[in-house]
């Protein structure tokens, strides 16, 4: 297993909310797994960021949250995206898009 590292700065948002975009209504537990899982172990979101920035998250009104039983009987806060998460979303992976491509010319330069 590849080492975990930190999530960068300002894309742990963008992460949650994809998250939910292509697996629909989940607890935290559960959104931490699949970003570590599709990370290839790489990226590890830790409870105390994850947690944090769903309460935000609630409060910007980026998703909604609603107390459900999980797969393990569980009682856990299950999170969905809402109207204005899905245009955060939009805004927020074409921000991180335009700063890799940015990045990438000044490291990875064109030979010419």
């Amino acid at each position: 297993m590849a080492q975990s590292d930190s999530i960068p700065p300002g894309t742990l948002y963008m992460l949650v909310l994809k998250t939910l975009a292509r697996l629909g209504p989940m607890h935290g537990y559960g959104i931490a797994l699949f970003i570590q899982e599709t990370s290839d172990g790489v990226l590890e979101v830790e409870e105390g960021s994850l947690y944090p920035a769903l309460q935000r998250m609630l409060l910007k009104g980026w998703v909604e949250a609603e107390w459900r039983q999980t797969e393990n009987n569980r009682r856990a806060r299950f999170y969905s995206m809402t109207a204005e998460g899905r245009k955060t979303l939009r805004a927020e992976v074409q921000s991180f898009d335009r700063v890799n491509r940015a990045i990438d010319l000044i490291i990875h330069p064109s030979e010419g």
